[in-house]
């Protein structure tokens, strides 16, 4: 072999696969050790007392950042000059910013989320793009799970800049029903059938009384509305259950519910 090809693998060569096995050998352990220490700031009792949005997102923002300090320096194990490193990336700053304007914008959209706390972590939540119960708010997205088990991954960005409903800061909600009836029903009969429903509704609250109004005179009906009030958790099961009580009731009293029907005559000229 050649003088210059085994100076070139012992000393070249050596050196640069020693350094790529160190280089390997921090990220992998580096990774590890950041979960580890994130773990452990979770722990603390300082970082406990924080805000569950808070906690989410500083846990996130701690690891990536320790992450992208990790491969910086394997880098430059690696053999790359520290200078050309800096240049590179002052070089590649813009076209890394353009790159990730999305990612840049979906992590000031969580710095807004931590800060303004619009929503916490366990509250429902409706938006145009999404709703669910919020599980996580991380450093770019926001998880939410529906009602039917399913998780949504909404970006920061995208749920920061939306019109939000949250569902969970109130104890109590109201439920406006529309009950549609003809226009020769007894409208203070339907009132009284209505009012009655809602007394006999253990989960509807007494205070605020439930309040019935003729809300429109449609082009084959009249509009009633009821309004009632129940606890938060209990909303759906009165919704449910008012909208079958009433149809029997109203069935019960004669009290006529409009649908489009077609009278057929048969002309045997």
């Amino acid at each position: 072999m050649p003088q210059w090809l085994t100076q070139f693998v012992t000393e070249t060569l050596v050196d640069f696969a020693v350094n790529l096995l160190l280089a390997v050998i921090i990220i992998v352990v580096g990774f590890a050790l950041v979960k580890v220490l994130v773990n452990f700031i979770k722990k603390r009792k300082f970082f406990e007392k924080m805000d569950v949005n808070a906690q989410s997102f500083l846990a996130n923002l701690i690891s990536a950042a320790l992450k992208i300090v990790l491969v910086f320096t394997a880098v430059i194990v690696v053999g790359v000059p520290e200078a050309s490193v800096l240049a590179i990336i002052s070089s590649c700053g813009l076209a890394i910013g353009l790159a990730l304007q999305g990612g840049l914008s979906n992590i000031a959209g969580g710095v807004v989320i931590m800060i303004c706390r619009p929503f916490h972590i366990g509250d429902y939540i409706e938006s145009s793009s999404a709703s669910g119960v919020v599980k996580d708010i991380g450093l770019y997205y926001t998880k939410l799970t529906t009602v039917d088990n399913i998780d949504i991954v909404v970006p920061n960005s995208t749920i920061s800049n939306a019109t939000v409903k949250n569902l969970s800061t109130q104890a109590d909600r109201r439920i406006d029903f529309d009950f549609n009836v003809a226009y020769n029903s007894d409208l203070d009969l339907a009132r009284k059938v209505l009012l009655a429903i809602s007394e006999k509704n253990d989960m509807v609250y007494n205070v605020p009384a439930p309040e019935v109004y003729v809300a429109a005179h449609g082009e084959s009906s009249v509009t009633i509305k009821l309004r009632v009030w129940c606890a938060a958790e209990d909303y759906w099961t009165v919704y449910f259950d008012m909208w079958e009580d009433v149809k029997k009731a109203f069935d019960q009293f004669e009290i006529e519910i409009p649908y489009n029907h077609l009278n057929v005559t048969i002309d045997n000229k």
